[in-house]
């Protein structure tokens, strides 16, 4: 671990594709109008895989035999604003995961147990807007949406 990963604490993150296309974002419980993609962090231990299929469950609801890796890309580093940490670490890095939808979009339930989404959008990656995520994600955001799907986002 370099002295410049160790500011960041691991994670993961997920783009859930149905079948038409369209892919998933989620209204933040806690921040209502910011819109993002599952994500959490990674147990001490924890493979990347791991952690995906923990906070899609948790996130979700959805189950490995409800979806299909099929890329997989990253690190997406992002810092906290000035004076904030998590868990001692000064920012995120994640490695992102699209994944396919075999189940039905009605299988989607953020009505879990550690709700993290008040509502959900299920967008064209073309319609989606930069100022729905939070500021500190933008950058991010923008290099997920050019190398999964080619787009640039504004």
């Amino acid at each position: 671990m370099t002295a410049e990963s160790a500011i960041y604490r691991p994670g993961v993150g997920a783009i859930v594709r149905a079948s038409d296309g369209r892919i998933f974002l989620g209204e933040r419980d806690d921040l209502p109008g910011v819109w993002q993609f599952p994500q959490g962090g990674r147990l001490p231990g924890e493979s990347a895989e791991a952690a995906l299929a923990r906070e899609l469950c948790e996130e979700t609801s959805l189950l490995p035999d409800d979806y299909r890796v099929v890329a997989r890309r990253g690190p997406y580093r992002y810092l906290f604003p000035p004076g904030r940490t998590k868990e001692g670490y000064r920012g995120q890095e994640h490695y992102y995961f699209l994944v396919d939808l075999t189940a039905p979009m009605e299988r989607v339930n953020v009505a879990t147990a550690q709700r993290e989404f008040r509502a959900v959008r299920w967008i064209v990656p073309a319609e989606f807007s930069l100022p729905w995520v939070s500021e500190m994600k933008r950058e991010p955001y923008r290099q997920i949406f050019r190398d999964f799907f080619g787009l640039e986002v504004a």
